[in-house]
């Protein structure tokens, strides 16, 4: 017997849903067979996810959203039920960072890792949980994390600590919507390709203009991997819409770690010989 990740007739939302792994795991709720909502910063990226989750025959609607503002959240949330009719999913995926030291950071500069990364996921939850509570059908909630909430992360200090909030309470949140049947859990990515890390941070995703690394920064970067190489996007989308669907029923207050290993690695990496290492001049194998 087929086994196979069934969404037909849901209704969905993605934060941050235009580009990269948001880009994915929005197309492959449409592609399980669920109607999703795009909400993006960038306009045409909001446009073109919308255009492709058309063409796989499921209706889509493009909401450009500033996460960073609470309204225009809860307002993206209220559109995706008006349009559908129903409100099943909710993927927080919208996020941001730029790296310097604490130290060196401004509040201004803590203030907007805070909003887009934490406020952004908990008006979208506050605002999506009583619709799903409503609808009396269960639902599902997802957000996307980092490795960094689980780790320290000098130069990322604030991101890492809002990572690690969101991981906290995504638990707090399984077990309060139990009783409603709503799940809620966590995806965890580290090194992935998306456009932000290939430097198309804005306008249409274009592959054609990624800054690619040369080939020894790429090596090095694929030591760090268990499994030998970066992930890409669909790992994401896949272990997102798993977690969204009648798989993963009995699934709730997880945090999944779609990292090729890097995480149970706990900084063992492999020499250009090939030899696990944790320090220079410290071998095994």
């Amino acid at each position: 017997m087929a086994i196979a990740i069934d969404l037909n007739g849901q209704a969905a939302l993605v934060t941050g849903g235009g580009g990269g792994i948001g880009r994915a795991i929005a197309l492959r709720l449409a592609a399980a067979g669920a109607d999703v909502a795009v909400a993006d910063i960038v306009p045409e990226r909001c446009e073109e996810a919308a255009a492709r989750i058309r063409e796989a025959g499921r209706k889509a609607l493009a909401i450009p959203t500033d996460v960073m503002d609470s309204e225009q959240v809860r307002a993206a949330v209220a559109q995706t039920h008006a349009a559908f009719g129903r409100f099943d999913i909710l993927v927080n995926n919208a996020g941001g960072v730029s790296r310097r030291d604490f130290v060196d950071q401004s509040e201004r500069s803590w203030q907007r890792h805070i909003d887009i990364n934490m406020t952004s996921m908990l008006a979208a939850i506050h605002a999506a949980a009583p619709l799903m509570v409503a609808g009396a059908r269960g639902g599902s909630i997802v957000n996307v994390s980092s490795i960094e909430g689980t780790r320290a992360a000098p130069g990322f200090a604030v991101y890492a600590a809002c990572k690690a909030g969101m991981e906290s309470f995504t638990k707090s949140m399984a077990i309060e919507l139990s009783q409603h049947a709503i799940r809620v859990n966590a995806i965890a990515p580290d090194h992935t390709v998306t456009p932000g890390n290939r430097g198309n941070r804005s306008g249409p995703v274009d592959p054609a203009n990624w800054k690619e690394p040369g080939a020894e920064a790429q090596d090095a970067m694929n030591r760090l991997v268990p499994l030998g190489r970066e992930g890409v996007d669909v790992e994401c989308g896949d272990a997102a819409a798993f977690l969204c669907s009648p798989l993963a029923c009995y699934i709730t207050g997880v945090v999944l770690p779609v990292d090729g290993g890097t995480a149970a690695a706990a900084g063992w990496h492999r020499d250009p010989d090939g030899a696990w290492t944790l320090a220079q001049g410290l071998k095994f194998g």
